[in-house]
């Protein structure tokens, strides 16, 4: 029996479903975080976990298993290709995250998908192809992301007990929090893009001055990307991500909303029945 992997895959974490040639559900995963360019074994550790879940159960056996991957990282060839050596499936695909959510949440359709979480990555599919922006990662781009709010939080944190720029109480409590500028730079030599990210909830809804700046800049980042993607069209835009909710709440009014059509596990799906004539 033929069976389907789709995998969707991020800096915080992995989620994995089999299904049947009908489209049926017969097993879910999850797994830990699956980012193929910073921690490439870290990521086939999750997804072998989350796979694994899925097999149990399904009752089925990775050889078995026809498998589309769309991972953080998988943007980048060399990566991705090792990716698909370390995986024991039938047939096995590994792409970018952006690919897979895209199919996910726009379906076979044309529109632009903005997904923010603990990175970032934004894409126009037109006429089944993709055009992406962003989804570089946390040292080189992911523009509006949890990981990069964080970091910026924490810079301006330092800046303002500089006296570089005004201090604001948020700014003042998280010096505090983490002991000042030793704390902060202590954390940030080890910390991972997810723990960056686990400080933006603290921006989203706040009235302290820097955080509405450090997310009016953001906002300002996502807006132009879209605005890129477009391309003078007025494309339908899906907001997806833990972020998603707050930048559609900002852009309100600038496009045409709409809400996902799936997730990335079933864009993945979608993709990896389509390797099969």
């Amino acid at each position: 029996m033929v069976l389907y992997l789709g995998i969707d895959g991020g800096g915080t974490g992995c989620r994995a479903a089999i299904a049947d040639a009908q489209g049926r559900i017969l097993g879910r995963g999850e797994g830990g975080p699956a980012n193929i360019n910073s921690d490439p074994f870290g990521a086939t550790a999750s997804v072998l976990a989350a796979t694994t879940a899925a097999i149990v159960q399904a009752g089925a056996e990775g050889r078995d298993l026809i498998a589309v991957l769309g991972l953080a990282g998988g943007g980048q060839s060399a990566a991705a290709r090792a990716m698909e050596a370390r995986l024991p499936f039938a047939r096995r695909l590994v792409v970018n995250d952006a690919v897979t959510a895209a199919r996910g949440a726009l379906g076979p359709g044309d529109g632009i998908l903005v997904a923010v979480g603990t990175g970032s990555v934004m894409a126009a599919q037109r006429g089944g192809q993709l055009q992406q922006i962003g989804g570089r990662g946390f040292l080189m781009g992911d523009e509006g992301s949890g990981a990069v709010l964080g970091r910026t939080l924490l810079a301006q944190a330092m800046r303002a007990g500089d006296g570089v720029i005004a201090d604001t109480p948020l700014l003042a409590a998280l010096r505090e929090e983490f002991g000042g500028f030793e704390g902060i730079i202590a954390f940030g030599t080890t910390a991972t893009p997810a723990r960056f990210a686990a400080l933006a909830p603290r921006l989203v809804g706040s009235h302290d001055p820097a955080a509405r700046a450090i997310l009016d800049q953001a906002t300002a980042q996502i807006a132009d990307a879209v605005r890129v993607l477009q391309r003078g069209d007025d494309l339908p835009v899906v907001f997806t991500g833990g972020l998603g909710p707050a930048y559609a709440a900002r852009l309100a009014g600038s496009w045409t909303v709409q809400p996902a059509q799936g997730s990335g596990v079933d864009g993945a799906l979608a993709l990896a029945r389509a390797l099969v004539p």
